[in-house]
Order: structure tokens, then C-alpha cells, then sequence
């Protein structure tokens, strides 16, 4: 099929996904947080200027309410919402809250973090036990090696039970104490069953990604602030990206950063539209797999009908 006119802003969604053929997006890569961590979060945001050297607005600051309409206007069926800790003690908090709002909010799945700790074992048991499709992993802010021996067995056991992780453990957008994709592929080789989402595709080492991806089947990239304006100046793609995704069917996967993005959620759908259109092997299939059927299958959740948007929503 051609493809149709990509999104011209987030009222267009909808209709973009429709003329593909979906029922809607599934976003494995979303931020919803207790409310004082997140105004912690934006206030760090709002001095991006001396944190990464450019400005960084927020662009949805807005209510945890009006943020979950946000997501059902532009139809993401189904999303991750991640929580990550910065030291001990917070991982099994942030676990719980993020359970209790996936059981408040329909188009949530359960979600867990970790921090190396003694206790990391018992509280991702009890979250993977109870349903958790998803796990958050921020070697960045969390500034943990991921080799830590705390985490050997919390590693197992997701990958005995199948559950995959998101890792931000690539350089962007500031290098960490423990950052780079050489040293999460130490993990990777330790525990080769791992099921793992490589945040940002390991922005700004996408040629290392692509080379993880080879080397690690389980491995799969998501679309985070890849290919946007925004990060184009910071971190560019490769000039033949689009040929080398084509290598990797159904391991890219629809992740946003909402809400904390510096411009609309339709232009990290443009981006991946333009990815599509300039590679002949990838086209539609690309896009249907990208925005739901690889996000859809990591997440659990390819059979979940939609769910009703509030009747708050003016869309």
C-alpha cells in the first residue's frame, strides 16, 4: 500500500493510523511518576540549558489526568508507564506506585524498576508475580553499574520469566558513570534469554546498537526522541539508517518519552514515517510493526480492544 500523508500534528494522529490500517499506537516508553518526583523532574528539565547545553521545555505539563487524555486522544491503546529510582530504597516504591496506577488507568500495563539493593530480588519477584509486562531500567540517572553483583539474580530472573526491560544505558543525552553500550552488553553476554528494550536505540552510538542487534536476538531498539528536530542537532542518525532497520524486522518499537518531550508526540511519529518512506523494504509493514505489532507482542497485550475515551476529552 502507499503510504498516507504522515501526521501534520497531534489532532492528525488518529487518522494517519487509521489509513495504516490500526487500531491505534502501544507506546512502551512513557513517564508517569508521583507527582512531587515528576515537578523534581521538570525543574531539572527547566535547567536543561546548563545540564545538556541546549533548552528542554516540557511539552506536556499538564495534570496526570489531562497527560492519560492526552495519550487516549491520540490513540495509544496501550502504554508502559515507567518509573525509574535514583538510590536505594526507591525501587520497590516506585514499583508499587506504578502498579496502582496501572490498575487506575485501563490503557496502563504494569510496570516495575530496580536499583541494585539487597532487596531488589524480593520486590521485582512479587511485581513480575503480579503481572508487571514491563521493566524500567535508568542506568543514567540511577548512576549503578549494571554489572552490579545486586542485580545478577534480579537479571535472572527476567529472563527466566520472559519479562522485558527498557535500559537507558546508552551516553545521551550526557554521559553517566556507568553508561555506554559496551558495558550493558557485559549483561547482555552474562544472561543471553534477557528480553531487552535498548532506550533511544543507544543514542548517540546507533552503529553500536545495530551491532548489538546482530549480536543479541532478544535485543530490540525503541524510537525514543530518535530521529526528531530536537535530537537530529544533538545525536544525528546515520545517513543510511533507514536501510540498515530493514535488516531487523519487527525489533524497532514505538517509544516516546512522553510527557517530557521538547516538542508535539506527532513529530516522533513524522520521524518514523520518514524512516518508512526512504526505505523501499520498509514502507507500511514497517510502520504497522513499529506503532503496534512489535510493541503490541512485547507488552502482552496484542488482544486488548480499546479502551472508551473519557467523555472529558474535547478531541
Amino acid at each position: 500500500m502507499d503510504l498516507p500523508v504522515p501526521p501534520r500534528d497531534d489532532a492528525d494522529v488518529p487518522r494517519w493510523t487509521a489509513e495504516l490500517g490500526l487500531p491505534g499506537l502501544v507506546d512502551v516508553h512513557v513517564h508517569f511518576l508521583p507527582e512531587r518526583m515528576l515537578q523534581k523532574v521538570w525543574a531539572y528539565f527547566d535547567q536543561a540549558r546548563t545540564h545538556y547545553g541546549t533548552p528542554w521545555p516540557v511539552q506536556y505539563r499538564l495534570s496526570e489526568q489531562e497527560r492519560y487524555e492526552v495519550l487516549e486522544r491520540l490513540g495509544v491503546l496501550a502504554f508502559a508507564p515507567l518509573t525509574y529510582p535514583h538510590k536505594p530504597g526507591m525501587g520497590e516504591w516506585l514499583t508499587g506506585w506504578a502498579r496502582e496506577f496501572a490498575d487506575a488507568h485501563p490503557r496502563a500495563v504494569r510496570t516495575a524498576t530496580l536499583y541494585p539493593e539487597p532487596s531488589v530480588v524480593d520486590y521485582l519477584g512479587r511485581a513480575v508475580e503480579a503481572g508487571a509486562r514491563m521493566v524500567k531500567v535508568h542506568v543514567q540517572v540511577g548512576a549503578f553499574d549494571p554489572r552490579d553483583p545486586l542485580l545478577r539474580d534480579a537479571w535472572g530472573l527476567l529472563a527466566d520469566a520472559g519479562v522485558p526491560a527498557v535500559v537507558h544505558c546508552g551516553d545521551g543525552p550526557i554521559p553517566g558513570r556507568h553508561t555506554g553500550l559496551g558495558i550493558f552488553a557485559e549483561v547482555l553476554e552474562a544472561h543471553p534469554a534477557l528480553r531487552i528494550v535498548l532506550a533511544h536505540a543507544g543514542m548517540p552510538d546507533f552503529r553500536g546498537a545495530l551491532e548489538l542487534l546482530e549480536r543479541f536476538p532478544n535485543l530490540v531498539l525503541d524510537t525514543t526522541m530518535v530521529g526528531t528536530a530536537f535530537s537530529e542537532r544533538l545525536a544525528p542518525l546515520p545517513a543510511d539508517w533507514p536501510a540498515r532497520l530493514a535488516r531487523f524486522p519487527g525489533r524497532v518499537v514505538l517509544g516516546s518519552d512522553f510527557p517530557n518531550i521538547p516538542y508535539p508526540y506527532a513529530e516522533q511519529l513524522a520521524a518514523i514515517h520518514e524512516w518508512a518512506a526512504a526505505e523501499p523494504a520498509l514502507g507500511a509493514a514497517f510502520l504497522r510493526s513499529v506503532l503496534h505489532d512489535a510493541p503490541a507482542e512485547l507488552l502482552g497485550v496484542a488482544d486488548r480492544p480499546a479502551s472508551p475515551i473519557s467523555e472529558e476529552s474535547p478531541w
